[in-house]
């Protein structure tokens, strides 16, 4: 051997290139997530809500969903003519009464046909809740939604309905006028009862031939299950105070105290006594 030592260097530690490498690829998953995947989330959440309140009328939804997704007039209508909406035979195209009264989301894809799809298909899925299968019984709701003063009257109101009809009666209902007239009023006048329309429940006996707006969950209830009762006229003197009877002079005398409330506050017309 050589009296010269010889120096010899060892290698160093050597740094973790290796998980420098793990990071990198770990953010640039994130950067792709962020740039792909979060948009299509946000696309997805609702934008907007649209409300259909109990006993709103077809052509009240469709003016409200209208502006709800910024289209113009008349375009929800022409929609609910032409998508294919699970309705009854009975119904004939007409989704009036299976807009189910509540809150719809309105998210960036959201069509009219897809809206109206949505709410028919929460009215069936709330009908079959409730046991309900017939569209008598959503035409008879949508009358007791309209009459009754309050959802505690809403049983005697359907009550009232069958009787009538059990009886051949013309039910002689004011919203049936107003919805023939495209109105909302409490009083109605002669004139008024010879409107010709089908849905004037004055001149023709019978259900109206379709539901007039869309009923809730209690008025559908109250037309599936009404009360037991004989009673034959109803009168809303005043607020809370609905007055049902099988008597028909009782009910003449209430609906005289209608009538003189009416004229004491200003109102025009008065209410029939049918």
């Amino acid at each position: 051997m050589s009296d010269v030592q010889r120096t010899v260097r060892r290698p160093g530690p050597r740094r973790p290139r290796t998980g420098r490498l793990v990071l990198v690829v770990v953010l640039c998953l994130l950067i792709v997530l962020a740039v792909v995947i979060v948009p299509r989330l946000l696309r997805g959440q609702p934008q907007e809500q649209l409300t259909v309140p109990e006993g709103q009328r077809a052509s009240q939804v469709y003016a409200a969903a209208d502006k709800k997704l910024h289209l113009a007039k008349g375009s929800t209508a022409k929609a609910a003519r032409t998508a294919h909406l699970k309705l009854p035979d009975e119904a004939k195209g007409n989704p009036e009464g299976y807009l189910f009264p509540a809150t719809y989301p309105i998210r960036e894809g959201t069509t009219p046909a897809s809206l109206l799809s949505y709410m028919v298909d929460t009215a069936h899925q709330r009908l079959a809740g409730d046991g309900i299968t017939s569209y008598r019984t959503v035409v008879i709701a949508s009358i007791v939604q309209a009459e009754a003063d309050r959802p505690a009257d809403m049983g005697k109101v359907a009550r009232v309905i069958d009787n009538r009809l059990a009886r051949n009666m013309p039910l002689q209902m004011d919203s049936t006028i107003n919805y023939a007239l495209g109105r909302s009023t409490l009083t109605t006048s002669h004139a008024d009862t010879r409107t010709k329309s089908p849905y004037n429940t004055y001149k023709r006996s019978g259900l109206p031939p379709t539901p007039i707006d869309n009923p809730g969950a209690d008025a559908l209830k109250a037309a599936g299950a009404p009360p037991k009762g004989d009673w034959l006229y109803f009168v809303t003197v005043k607020p809370g105070d609905t007055r049902f009877t099988a008597d028909y002079r009782e009910h003449l005398d209430n609906v005289r105290e209608f009538n003189k409330r009416q004229q004491q506050s200003g109102g025009t017309g008065q209410a029939q006594s049918g």
